[in-house]
């Protein structure tokens, strides 16, 4: 497949090469980190020489892997791959808070969901700002509740 595959589009960060690279076509990393930096002219986070990088693969659903980069092959069935603790660390740049809460939900237990998102809002508000907290929690909360 040379395009996403449709649950992507709803899955993954805005600035994922999920969104519209296919299976294969990007690297996935286990988190964000300085090597991998958002590049705007690209829309996504890419490796120093270029290569498009996930940094959420509990959100595109594959394991790490250099898929891209060293033509590692990408498995056909995988177990969604879980939050890291690293992953669970409030971000410092707010383009990785939708992965942030993403793993805070995911993480969470279902009969303390409501929990796990009253701390990550007041958590990333602190860092982010009520505005930007409350509308990356209504993209969040509209996949993940359905996902459940």
């Amino acid at each position: 497949m040379s395009g996403p595959l449709p649950h992507w589009c709803e899955q993954t960060c805005v600035v994922c090469p999920a969104q519209q690279l296919g299976p294969g076509q990007f690297d996935v990393v286990e988190r964000p980190g300085p090597e991998f930096a958002y590049r705007q002219n690209l829309g996504w986070r890419a490796t120093a020489d270029g290569v498009a990088v996930c940094v959420h693969p509990f959100r595109v659903g594959l394991p790490a892997g250099r898929y891209a980069s060293a033509g590692e092959p990408v498995p056909d069935q995988a177990p969604r791959p879980a939050p890291t603790p690293a992953a669970l660390e409030l971000p410092a740049d707010v383009v990785d808070l939708e992965g942030w809460l993403v793993a805070m939900l995911r993480d969470a237990p279902s009969e303390q969901i409501f929990t796990a998102v009253a701390r990550a809002e007041r958590l990333a508000a602190q860092r982010f700002g009520a505005k930007q907290t409350v509308a990356a929690l209504r993209r969040v909360l509209s996949v993940e509740l359905a996902n459940r």
